[in-house]
């Protein structure tokens, strides 16, 4: 059986991107690997031993192009209203809360908010199968 370890993502300026991922998740870098052209960040927290690998390439002036493939890194939280709320006061702009609830039974509630280079992050409240 496959374990999940880590996503990885390419960031154009690195103090921007471990700026946001601390503020927004608590992620601490858990490992650097420096390389003649490029650095590899993985960041993680307490809460899951997955990691989310950072890549900057060095050099690299021009924002990435996320094109129509990327869709989206979900992260879950205890109370969804409280971590929208500190978002807020961080300057983060999360996007709005979302009841899904098609047919009137509650699938998830959540919210999107977007890291400095554009990626897509689902904010999932803890319950049913989003824990």
């Amino acid at each position: 059986m496959a374990k999940a370890i880590h996503s990885m993502i390419r960031v154009l300026d690195e103090e921007r991107s471990l700026a946001f991922y601390k503020t927004a998740f608590g992620l601490e870098i858990a490992d650097r690997l420096e390389f003649e052209s490029f650095t590899l960040i993985y960041l993680s927290n307490a809460e899951s031993e997955f990691e989310l690998e950072l890549t900057v390439n060095k050099g690299r002036t021009e924002p990435y192009d996320l094109g129509d493939g990327y869709g989206h890194l979900a992260v879950s939280v205890e109370n969804l209203d409280e971590e929208h709320a500190r978002l807020v006061a961080a300057g983060l702009e999360p996007r709005k809360i979302v009841d899904f609830a098609p047919d009137g039974t509650q699938v998830a509630r959540f919210f999107f908010i977007a890291d400095p280079d554009g990626y897509q992050i689902e904010v999932l409240e803890r319950g049913g199968r989003f824990r």
